[in-house]
């Protein structure tokens, strides 16, 4: 068991918020994903592998370094039966090239990090209009018509039971509501059904999917571009809560103090990274269905199973020379590069919701990477009034950065270090009392992907789940009688590594 360190975990985190500051979008040093490359192997962070397989090899790797933490990343080229130049990268977000790739120093923690988030990126969030110009390195290599052949990229079978090749892991679509006129990212898996159409699969709730139902709803097929490879950060946020009505290529630009420059479509005119990997261009029509799937999903399963979804038929393929897929598949049962990011920031945007509903003295978040930064939250706060506990743990259950398959709120008392999972279960077990502190909700947005949805709710397209709401605070009325923790306060704790944690060396 980590040591539980009394009363100054959430001060010894604010204590970093003036050198965070320090450290904003000024600290990028990349554009692009090539960019980022080469700084990722300026750590010491990159490997490189030629002949690896996409039938099996490259899924087989990920397996390997995704789950670890510390893992390389990996850049795979001369694929067998793919040109060669056409690679495959995986694994961006791990060691200390998470920090690089947020733009802040390598020796922050993660709570440090989501933190640095927090201030620089969320909490004052602003917004760049991208750019729009004639020109990029994406149109290096413009295809259009019968010359479209996406099987020539070196598009990975990720897991053994998967209906397909996805290409679409590391991707994001954009799409633009057809009324208001406001444009969205979103994250969407892409199963490659042949040389020229990939399935396009939006979860209902998600700002695509309203989008999209709002063509059908005019008998009006849905202008899409997919955007496969790119700079990490646009792919982050692609798959982020934003606000609606917000384009989160804007909020880019925001967090890098510049504009995104956009070129824009040829078949549909909408705007996409001048500097991105591969782009694929078309439209999505009501009556073009697929069956896609099963695929390993972020739950751990193959949860969602197989069922027809729109199809993107491709009319304009876009890439650079030597073009790269950025691959995030996602792995499952327990932290992998899919629950790390979104863990750091979803942290943030969590703690944000929580201060925009009012809720104080919140001195801790963490959206926790063994639920996949979806199904266990923890939040710790220094309770004010009574009912505080409550009023965090039903918010953080509800609000937009949380609502989306969210399973478990833990609330906590500000000297346990969210962070931390033994610490929280630890609170859970000893302030927690199950017949009075804990509340369900039901009927809440759960995921396709959820492996609890029952045969009945898949087939009446019920996804909807209940989530525990565990108030784990020491009870408010006699907090201050509440039995005092036996393990060393900081001083202590401090003294006792500088003095024998030669030990565990």
């Amino acid at each position: 068991m980590s040591a539980i360190i009394g009363g100054t975990f959430a001060e010894r985190i604010m204590n970093t918020k003036t050198d965070i500051r320090l450290n904003t979008a000024q600290q990028f040093t990349y554009d692009d994903l090539r960019e980022w490359i080469e700084q990722a192997d300026r750590l010491g962070e990159l490997k490189r592998v030629d002949g690896a397989s996409w039938e099996h090899d490259i899924g087989l790797a990920a397996e390997v370094v995704i789950r670890e933490d510390d893992g390389p990343a990996v850049l795979f080229d001369k694929v067998p039966g793919c040109p060669e130049g056409f690679r495959v990268l995986i694994n961006v977000f791990g060691g200390t090239r998470r920090n690089m790739t947020l733009g802040f120093p390598d020796h922050l923690t993660k709570q440090e990090l989501s933190n640095g988030c927090f201030e620089s990126f969320v909490k004052e969030r602003k917004t760049i209009p991208h750019r729009v110009v004639d020109d990029g390195p994406v149109f290096e290599n413009i295809v259009t018509g019968e010359d479209i052949d996406l099987m020539k990229f070196p598009t990975p079978m990720w897991h053994p039971e998967d209906g397909g090749r996805y290409i679409g892991t590391g991707t994001y679509t954009v799409t633009r509501d057809p009324e208001e006129g406001w444009l969205n990212c979103g994250a969407y898996r892409a199963m490659v059904h042949d040389a020229k159409s990939v399935g396009c699969f939006m979860v209902t709730g998600k700002h695509g999917h309203a989008h999209r139902n709002k063509y059908w709803e005019k008998n009006e097929p849905c202008p899409v571009v997919m955007v496969i490879g790119g700079e990490p950060i646009a792919f982050f946020n692609g798959g982020a809560e934003a606000p609606y009505g917000t384009f989160e290529l804007d909020i880019v630009g925001g967090i890098r103090d510049k504009a995104v420059e956009c070129v824009s479509g040829r078949i549909t005119g909408l705007p996409f990274p001048a500097n991105a990997e591969i782009v694929l261009e078309g439209h999505l029509y009501p009556d073009k269905v697929k069956d896609e799937g099963p695929f390993g999903e972020w739950t751990g399963y193959y949860a969602s199973g197989q069922h027809p979804e729109p199809v993107l038929e491709v009319e304009a393929l876009y890439h650079r020379n030597d073009p790269i897929i950025l691959g995030v598949p996602p792995m499952g049962q327990g932290s992998d590069e899919m629950a790390r990011y979104r863990a750091v920031l979803r942290s943030a945007m969590l703690k944000q919701n929580l201060a925009d509903a009012g809720v104080p003295d919140i001195t801790g978040v963490w959206c926790h990477e063994i639920g996949a930064s979806r199904l266990l939250h923890g939040v710790s706060i220094k309770q004010r009034y009574p009912g505080h506990s409550k009023q965090a743990g039903h918010v953080a259950a509800q609000c937009q950065a949380a609502n989306y398959a969210n399973r478990f709120v833990i609330v906590v008392d500000d000297d346990i270090d969210v962070t931390n999972l033994e610490q929280l279960i630890w609170a859970m077990c000893t302030r927690c009392d199950p017949a009075t502190t804990i509340d369900i909700v039901k009927g809440a947005w759960t995921s396709p992907a959820d492996p609890r949805l029952t045969p009945e709710q898949k087939e009446n397209g019920d996804i909807t789940n209940s989530r525990a709401i565990i108030d784990a605070c020491k009870p408010f009325y006699w907090k201050d009688d509440f039995p005092s923790v036996n393990a060393p306060n900081p001083d202590v704790l401090r003294e006792a590594q500088e003095k024998f944690g030669h030990l565990l060396k």
